[in-house]
Order: structure tokens, then sequence, then C-alpha cells
């Protein structure tokens, strides 16, 4: 027993003991004194070693070029052709001396080389025009080099070529009229191309080229209309100048693997520490990262039936024809409509009120790599499993390795070992992908030992968050190869964010609310926010005028009352009916189509249309509500979740409870996008995301993202309470709506109309009677056809509703079905009116 003892301490706490360890210590020693290690210069090296390259000779040219104005002379027996030219760089002082028409002394600031290249491109090529060069060589090399672009590249070279020569060309013309004129100022290029134009087409012709390639140049560059305009119109984005139009920031470039040499390879070679700096710009198009909407729907059209009269074809074309025509007319005379003119003014957060934490670089340490890459290397080898390659691939919070397996190994003999990988390497959150989706590899995630915090600022000044054409675009946060991930919100359509307390759960809701208030204008989007904890969602009450809606009457716009949760919720089943009555009259199938519709003046505001702004209700913690109300809140929510998707509502429910009293099947079946934070059990990851995994994340914002058949491991960005605050404060400064977006009126079971002994024959509402015969003659007890037909709000639509129930017109409300009418025509309908007044 004790010798036992002994060889178990031995073999785990002597690093001499390891067998792994010995190999890799030779190779170490004896690489000691072999020079320098081998230079592997990447891709981005090279390249910022061609930006420098560019600027220097952009300085040597400027230098050359300055000098020559006022040298050429002095140096003009050295370059020319006569004399030998740029033979004679190579030649000796002592050479040229020798030929007594050469003047060895160069006056040129840039030595004989300079003088050479300036006589080339100033005398023999473009004159003065040369200076473009230097120009252009600023313009790539800064580019190349500090990853900022002062121009567009292709832009910058289309003008200095043109420049280049129409300049070279004007001096020559001008050179045409002076006499005592430096040569060197159009160049030859210039004067000979001057001289075979003028014997072409004369100076008249020359002077009418030159001024027409002028005027050509600045209607490309800057579209000058040379005719007044009839009337002044708001100017659109693409008619402002450059400076004019918003600052976009570049993207942040993705980290790229590293790939580990393996002992079977020729030889083991030091890794230099890696430093990816996340300004960089990712000169590769990423791959779009929302969530698809998936396939779409084929919608087959008949043929149409000729018609018997042919006039009546006529017809209809006519009718069709002049409701385009009026559309047009009313675009053409008021301009479309434009639903953020109520709030002109409103300005969207600036970039300054979030903070920047970190220091915006993933700072990789080579020992870190190399040691958790022996590690797993070691552990496989202890259990007979042989690998081909290994390379990592370095994230804000945690590093990919991914495996690639000797032909053989069976996948789940590597999958079983994901408890001993964890224990070698000492580390929590070990989460073994196998296999990796798409790849022929296995992944092996390990933490970071300093994770770097992902600041909210530093994704929303993304060029890609800025330039998205998402509907709702949410910036989670960060993927596990350092890209920026967004998401839409309107394709999810729902999302359902579960995770325990303290990993990050609250923070993700404010980072999806905060990405959403600086992309969309309070007339496209309003909020509805429950919150049964009350503090969580309290920082939201300053926007109340501009982005959040509520039931009317009520003095609180975020919800914390289970009742008044209930009633919320089935105001919005009152809402999307509406919608889908709006979506079926304008016949377009959703929100986007409508919407398009109703901007180009092609939909009657006086039948009920309008602007249909994006609805998103979040619910902070679901769990209470489950708890309280139980079938009362979980029917409404799967009556929105089922629907609601085409006509632009969309729900973010919360909770930190992932049970499966909690998450139902009902409610499951309708969130196909889940965000799972840390978790407690296996039971709890399996609940939300259908799959294990999220019990194994470190926390601290660390998630995973489900959209169906993927699983997508993210770092949440991190924006703080502070930072809310001042976003919310800046928003609620400035001027609002008269109050928050009203929701439809509902009345619940003990509410207070809808009852006989309640109706009043005498305090009947002035359209009693022609809403009664309105909803005898379509025989379709419906409050929004009264409000359509009658031109009325919905709340006196909802009064007179009641009314008729309570005259016994019309029956009880029966959900989304339309109430039963109990008068079955016209001439009952008025025997019963007159019986109605004789008792008034």
């Amino acid at each position: 027993m004790p010798v036992r003892g002994n060889q178990f301490k031995t073999n785990t706490f002597k690093e001499d003991a390891s067998p792994a360890s010995e190999p890799y210590k030779r190779k170490a020693e004896k690489k000691k004194g072999e020079g320098f290690p081998k230079i592997n210069f990447s891709n981005d090296r090279a390249i910022k070693i061609s930006g420098l390259f560019l600027l220097m000779m952009a300085l040597y040219f400027l230098v050359s070029f300055t000098s020559y104005i006022f040298t050429w002379d002095d140096d003009q027996s050295y370059v020319i052709d006569a004399n030998g030219g740029w033979s004679n760089l190579f030649k000796t002082s002592q050479e040229l001396k020798s030929n007594g028409a050469i003047d060895p002394n160069i006056q040129n600031w840039a030595g004989k080389l300079g003088a050479l290249l300036s006589h080339q491109f100033m005398y023999e090529w473009f004159g003065i025009a040369s200076f473009l060069f230097v120009f252009v060589f600023i313009v790539i090399g800064y580019r190349l080099l500090f990853k900022v672009q002062l121009f567009s590249i292709p832009k910058t070279l289309g003008y200095s070529f043109f420049f280049l020569v129409f300049t070279s060309i004007s001096l020559g013309f001008i050179h045409s009229f002076i006499s005592d004129y430096p040569h060197y100022l159009e160049g030859e290029f210039g004067f000979y191309t001057n001289q075979l134009l003028v014997a072409q087409i004369g100076n008249a012709g020359v002077a009418g080229v030159l001024v027409f390639a002028g005027l050509t140049c600045l209607i490309i560059a800057y579209n000058i209309d040379f005719k007044l305009p009839e009337r002044k119109t708001r100017p659109i984005l693409e008619d402002l100048k450059e400076e004019d139009k918003p600052e976009i920031f570049e993207e942040e470039y993705p980290s790229r693997p590293v790939e580990f040499p393996l002992k079977n390879q020729i030889k083991q070679e030091i890794i230099p520490p890696v430093e990816l700096d996340e300004s960089e710009e990712n000169t590769d198009e990423e791959e779009d990262e929302s969530i698809d909407d998936g396939f779409e729907e084929v919608r087959k059209v008949p043929e149409k039936e000729p018609l018997e009269d042919s006039n009546q074809d006529l017809e209809l074309t006519i009718e069709k024809t002049e409701e385009e025509a009026k559309a047009e007319e009313l675009v053409e005379q008021f301009g479309a409509y434009d639903p953020t003119l109520d709030l002109s003014s409103y300005k969207t957060p600036t970039i300054e009120l979030l903070e920047q934490y970190g220091t915006n670089k993933i700072s990789v340490d080579a020992a870190e790599l190399e040691a958790n890459k022996n590690k797993i290397v070691e552990t496989l080898n202890n259990y007979n499993i042989d690998i081909d390659k290994i390379k990592a691939t370095i994230g804000p919070t945690v590093t990919l390795y991914e495996i690639i397996p000797a032909p053989g190994v069976r996948i789940s003999k590597i999958k079983n070992l994901e408890d001993d990988i964890a224990l070698s390497l000492a580390a929590l959150g070990i989460r073994i992908i196998a296999p990796m989706p798409g790849k022929g590899t296995i992944g092996i995630e390990v933490p970071n030992q300093h994770p770097e915090m992902v600041a909210m600022r530093s994704i929303i000044a993304t060029e890609k968050f800025q330039n998205t054409t998402m509907d709702l675009p949410i910036a989670l946060g960060k993927t596990i190869s350092n890209e920026v991930f967004i998401a839409d919100l309107a394709k999810m359509p729902h999302m359902l964010v579960a995770g325990a307390t303290g990993q990050g759960k609250s923070v993700g809701i404010n980072t999806i609310l905060v990405s959403l208030l600086y992309k969309k204008h309070p007339s496209q989007l309003k909020f509805v926010l429950v919150d049964p904890k009350k503090v969580e969602l309290s920082l939201f009450k300053k926007i109340e005028r501009h982005f959040l809606a509520k039931l009317p009457g009520e003095e609180d716009a975020i919800i914390t009352d289970t009742k008044k949760v209930i009633n919320t919720l089935n105001s919005l089943c009152i809402e999307m009916d509406q919608r889908y009555d709006l979506l079926k009259d304008a016949g377009v199938r959703n929100l986007k189509e409508y919407n398009e519709k109703f901007i180009k003046r092609k939909l009657n505001p006086n039948n009920g249309h309008k602007f249909l702004p994006f609805i998103v209700l979040v619910i902070d913690e679901f769990a209470d509500l489950m708890m309280t109300a139980g079938k009362e809140v979980e029917t409404p929510i799967a009556r929105l979740a089922q629907l609601a998707r085409a006509i632009g509502i969309h729900l973010i429910l919360a909770t930190q409870r992932p049970s499966v009293n909690i998450i139902t099947g009902t409610i499951k079946a309708n969130f196909p996008a889940r965000l799972a934070f840390r978790v407690t059990s296996k039971i709890d990851s399996r609940t939300i995301l259908d799959t294990g995994g999220a019990d194994q994340l470190i926390g601290k914002g660390d998630m995973l993202l489900s959209t169906g058949s993927d699983l997508i491991r993210l770092q949440c960005a991190f924006v703080d309470t502070p930072e809310v605050d001042r976003v919310t404060d800046f928003i609620g400064e400035q001027r609002g709506y008269a109050s928050a977006y009203e929701l439809p009126e509902y009345v619940g079971d003990d509410g207070d109309g809808g009852s006989v002994k309640d109706f009043d024959p005498s305090d009947r509402d002035p359209m009693f009677e022609d809403a009664a015969r309105l909803i005898v003659m379509h025989q379709q007890g419906s409050t929004s056809l009264i409000q359509r037909k009658l031109k009325l709000g919905y709340n006196r639509a909802g009064r007179i509703i009641d009314q008729l129930e309570g005259a016994g017109i019309v029956g009880p409300f029966e959900g989304s079905k339309a109430r039963e009418v109990l008068i079955p025509d016209e001439y009952s309908l008025e025997q019963f009116l007159s019986n109605l007044d004789k008792k008034d």
C-alpha cells in the first residue's frame, strides 16, 4: 500500500514523470542555438508591409517631384536619353566626368534615382499631374497599414486617372498659346496629344472636348442638375454628399484558426504570441448571421377564365388603372407617406452614450494555447486515440480546438472523454461538439484564462450593424470566431430566453432592447413590457411617449400586475385580429407588404387603414405569470405565437426556471429561436434547447442560441444599467407623442359591459340603429366591421357592440369568432327597433 501511494504521488505531481513532456523538452533543448526561429508571414503582415512601402514611396516621389520643379534645368545633362539617361544610374562619378556633356553634380534632393524618376514622370510622361501618383500611394498605403479608408479606392483610382490625362492635355493646350512655357508642366504626353488633336479637330474642337470632359466628370461626381427644380423637395440619402452621410464604422476582424503541428509531423515550431486587433477590417465578406425564414411558400396562380362579356373585362382594367393612377398622382403631389414626419426631429441615440469596456483586443498567450493543446493530445493518447491535426480558433471568452481524428477512430469514444479532458485542463465549461456541423472535425471548447468582455458599443459601431437591412436587428454579441452576430427578430419570429439567476439574462434583455432603440424610429416600433419583478424594466419608463404601448386608461406603461397582463395579452389578440382584417382588405400577406402599399398611398385612411408599427412583447419573468395565472396566460400567448408573426407582433419570453410546467409543449412548439444562458442541470438544458450544453457554459454572458437545427455559442454583449439610463434619457428628453401607443380596449369576464340588465335604451349611441342594420345585413357581429363601415374609433365601436348585445341583437363575445347575430333579417330588426322606441 505505501508503494502505491508513492507511485501515485510521483505520477501526479512530478512533471518529469509525464511521458509526453520528455519529447517536447528534448525538442526544445535541441532548438536552442539553432538561430532565429522561422518567421511565418501571414497575409495580414504582408498587407501592413505593403502599406508601409507605399507610404515611403509616396514620400520619396513627393521629394523628387518637388525638387525637380527647381532643379530640372541643372540636372538636364544627366537625365536626357542622348547622354545615357537611365544607364547613368549605375555609372561612377569618374565615368560621368569622362563624358564632357554630363554634369556629375546632381542637384535633385532625392539623388540620382530621384532625378531620373522625376524626369521620366514629369518631363517625358504627364508633367505636374504626376503628383497624383503621390496622392494615390498615400490613400492606398494608409488603407493597408492603418485599416482606415480615407477615400474609396476604386473612386480614387478612377478620378486620379481622369485628372492625370485631363490635366496633362489641358496644360498642353494652354502651352500652344503661350511662349516661354516650361515643358515639364504638361509633359510629352500632354504636348504631343494636344498637337495630334489640334491637327485633327483644331483649337476650337480641343477646347470643346476639354469642356465636355470636365462637365462629364462633374456630373458623374456630383450629379449636377442643369435645370431649375419645379418645387423644393426633401433630400434623400442618395443625394447627400459623402461628408453629410452618417458615419459608418469598420467591422471587426474575426479570429483566424491557429494550426498546431503534431509530434508525427516534421518538427514542432515555437508559436509566437498572437495578438488580434478587433478594429482590423474584415476583408472577406461575412456570411449573413440572420436566421433564415425557411422555405418560401410557392403560391400557384390559377389561370383566369375568359370573360364572356368583353366590355366587362375592359371596365375592370380601366378601374384598376384609375386606382393606380390616383395613387401615383397622390405620390407626385404630396410625396410618399412618411410615418416619421410626426416626430421628424427625432434623433437616434449616439454611440457616445455607451461605454467601451476592455481593451478591444484579444490577447492570445501562445503558452496557454500550447499547454492546452499538449494536455488534449496527451489525454487522447492515454486512451490510444490518435489525431491527424489540431487547430485553435480564439474567441472572446472561449477557444475552440478542432481536431481531426485518425482513420478508424470512433467519434463516440472521444465524446465519452469529456470529463477526462476537463480534468486534465482543470477548467470549467468544457464542451465537446462531435462532430461539428458542416465540418469534418471534432470541436473542444475550452474557456480562456483571461476572457475579454464584449462591449455593446463595439457591436453597435460595426459596419455590419450600421448597414443592416433587417426589419428588427438585434445585436446579440460575438461568436466563438470573434465575428459580430446579428439576428433578425422579425424572422425568428419569437424568442425564448432562459438561464439561472446571475448568468446574464437581464443583460441579454437590455441588449435586445437597446439594439432596437438604436435602429428604429418611434413610429416603426412599439414595446409592450411586462415586468413582474417591477424593477428590471423600470428604466424604460422614460420612453413611454416614444416606444411603449399600453391599454387605454392605464397609468403605467410597464405592466407589473398579473390581471393587467392577462388583459394586455387579450388586447394584443384583438389587435392581431384587427390587423389581419386590414391585411385582408388590402390584399397583402404580411405587415411589410401592407406598409409598403400604405406608403405608396394605395390604401385609403378613410377606410380604416393606417401605418402599422412592429410590436414587441417582452415578458421578463414568465415563470411567475405561469404560476399565478396559468392557462389564462398560456392561451393568448399560444395564439399570438401561432398567428402574430405575419402582422408584426413578436414575443420575447424570459425565465430563470426552464422547467416543463413553465415552458409547456404548446409554447415551446411556437418558439423556434431559444437563447440559453447557463442553467443548473442537463434537464433544464434539454427543456430549453432539446439538447445538452447549457449546463456546461461558464456564465457571465456565455450563451447558446438554438435556431432549429443550428446551435451557436455566443458571448453576449454587455450593456450596464447606467448606459441604458443614458440611452433612455436621451430619447425621453426629445419631443414625443401625446401619449403612449394605445392598444385595443379589452373588458374581461368581470367587466362592466355586455349584459341586458345594464342596457338602457334611452342611453343609446346615436349610431346604434345604423350599426344594428349593418350587423343584421352582413349577419356578422364584428366590432371591426362597425369600425370600418361607419368610420368610428375602436372604443366607440366596442361600446356600440356591447349595447347591441345588451339589446339582444347580437350574442356574447366568443373569443376570435364573430358574435352570433340573433335577428335574422332587416324586417324583424325594424320591428324590434320600433318596439324598443316605444319602451323608450
